[in-house]
């Protein structure tokens, strides 16, 4: 299973190398790299004039070095994630996305409607709450050292400075 290893802000702009001031408003992302999903940050003058692409992206201010962090967690965005990693089929992210289905179920984002096998492998349907939209979810049948991993890789990609 990959490891990847997401940034912390580091007050620069991914873009244009600009550097982004503390208390500024800035674009963090999650981007498509050479060896996996990454995080960048892009100021919000850059995100603006250059629309980079990414995954999923969320709003945030850049925070005082010592300031203590809080946990991002924003339903639509995981939501959103969740869909655009749909028509996947590398491992990691099959299972990235399988442990967004458990959070979102969780956070009852997502109900679990039936379990359908196709071509030997086990998919699990989700209703998507408050709508009669189905999703479908493939179970890799992760051990609970690999869910473990995934959700604190899930953690630290999320981890973000946020005005509340």
């Amino acid at each position: 299973m990959a490891d990847w290893d997401i940034q912390k802000p580091l007050g620069l702009c991914s873009g244009s190398g600009d550097e982004i001031e503390v208390g500024q408003e800035y674009f963090a992302a999650l981007v498509d790299g050479p060896e996996g999903l990454e995080r960048r940050d892009f100021s919000a003058t850059y995100w603006d004039d250059q629309k980079p692409e990414v995954y999923c992206f969320w709003k945030a201010r850049l925070p005082e070095p010592n300031q203590k962090k809080k946990l991002f967690v924003n339903d639509e965005m995981l939501m959103s994630f969740f869909e655009r990693l749909t028509d996947e089929t590398e491992p990691e992210r099959l299972n990235f996305r399988f442990v967004l289905a458990m959070i979102l179920m969780r956070k009852r984002k997502l109900k679990y409607d039936a379990t359908e096998i196709k071509d030997e492998q086990e998919y699990w349907r989700l209703r998507v709450t408050g709508q009669k939209r189905f999703v479908e979810v493939l179970n890799p049948h992760l051990d609970e050292a690999q869910m473990e991993q995934l959700t604190d890789q899930i953690g630290e990609i999320l981890h973000s400075d946020m005005d509340e």
